[in-house]
């Protein structure tokens, strides 16, 4: 296998993989339901916000490798974000077309949000781990 296929997989394949995830989650007309109304929106909404927080995550793994020597890392964090958000409006927009299902646009502000505080905690961690490389031994 040739290196560039290597890479492709590497740092491609994971984010390819995680949008098919959430395409099939997309796809059934009828996800099991919590007991309870309000919990059943609590699980759902903070899946939502958890899978593109990492959907996010993973954008800005493959843009740190491809572009992260041209462009700052907060740069790459919005484009991580907005990316996510186009995944999500595209997803909503699938849902539509699936049976029981339909596309919410404060669904698509929920995943947002998870794009987002992903990208809030990798700037944290950078903060984090910069300090540390500057001051050894500091918590």
């Amino acid at each position: 296998m040739g290196e560039a296929m290597k890479r492709f997989l590497r740092y491609w394949l994971p984010p390819l993989a995680w949008m098919g995830l959430i395409f099939f989650f997309s796809a059934q007309p009828d996800l099991p339901r919590a007991p309870g109304p309000w919990l059943d929106a609590v699980l759902k909404k903070t899946g939502h916000a958890m899978a593109y927080g990492v959907l996010a995550w993973l954008y800005l793994r493959v843009l740190g490798q491809y572009v992260g020597a041209r462009r700052s890392r907060a740069t790459l964090r919005i484009v991580s974000i907005g990316l996510a958000v186009v995944y999500a409006l595209s997803d909503e927009y699938h849902q539509t077309f699936v049976p029981g299902r339909d596309g919410r646009l404060f669904d698509v502000m929920v995943d947002g949000v998870g794009a987002c505080g992903a990208m809030l905690l990798d700037r944290w961690l950078a903060r984090r781990q910069a300090l540390s490389r500057r001051f050894p031994g500091a918590r």
